[in-house]
């Protein structure tokens, strides 16, 4: 009888044991997953942002379409002046200007142009992929565009975003709600990663920064 009550006790304490050590490891393990993918989002939506300032460049607006934007990375060019010459020294601390150069023909501009897969994006970038949420299988970022007034005056504005539902999809529930909460409640902040905004002018700013 006392055998099998020892063996009753071990059993138990091995299992407070272990339950102890997932109470504590869990939320450790969430932290870790978040940090890995967030990180990852967050270059994605640096380059979805790169895109979008070129497109608005060359086409004066941002673009709401991942296929627009898509196409203008694989296809499109970049214009980049290009300085032609120099003012001499002497010229320089006689106080001509670079518009004074350019009227005396001592420098000129050419307008050149780059391909923006080459020029704006590091090798073995995938532009196919660029609407892809990281570590999910085929969620897609949401992303708008449109025209806002601010001070009377129309601004360009676009967004993209992932909602932590759907970054972490496959974490524990009610550790993602704490972090939804936590960031929209406290911190006042869309509960996810985001750049941009459609209701108002930031800059083109992630809440991450």
């Amino acid at each position: 009888m006392k055998t099998a009550l020892r063996i009753i006790l071990a059993i138990v304490i091995i299992g407070l044991v272990f339950a102890l050590y997932k109470s504590i490891q869990t939320p450790i393990e969430f932290r870790n997953t978040k940090q890995e993918r967030y990180e990852a989002t967050i270059q994605k939506l640096k380059d979805i942002r790169k895109a979008q300032l070129a497109y608005k460049d060359e086409h004066g607006n941002f673009t709401g379409s991942f296929d627009t934007l898509i196409n203008f990375i694989k296809k499109d060019s970049l214009s980049v002046v290009k300085a032609i010459g120099r003012i001499p020294d002497s010229l320089l601390e006689a106080g001509m200007t670079e518009q004074e150069a350019l009227r005396e023909g001592i420098i000129s501009r050419d307008t050149i142009k780059l391909a923006i897969k080459d020029s704006l994006f590091r090798k073995g970038f995938k532009a196919d992929d660029l609407w892809r949420v990281p570590y999910t299988e085929k969620d897609s970022f949401q992303m708008g565009a449109k025209t806002v007034e601010s001070g009377n005056v129309d601004v360009e504005v676009f967004e993209a975003k992932v909602h932590n539902d759907v970054l972490l999809h496959d974490q524990k529930k009610q550790l993602v709600i704490n972090l939804n909460e936590r960031m929209s409640k406290k911190q006042n902040k869309f509960p996810g990663v985001k750049v941009g905004d459609l209701e108002k002018p930031n800059n083109n700013a992630g809440n991450w920064e």
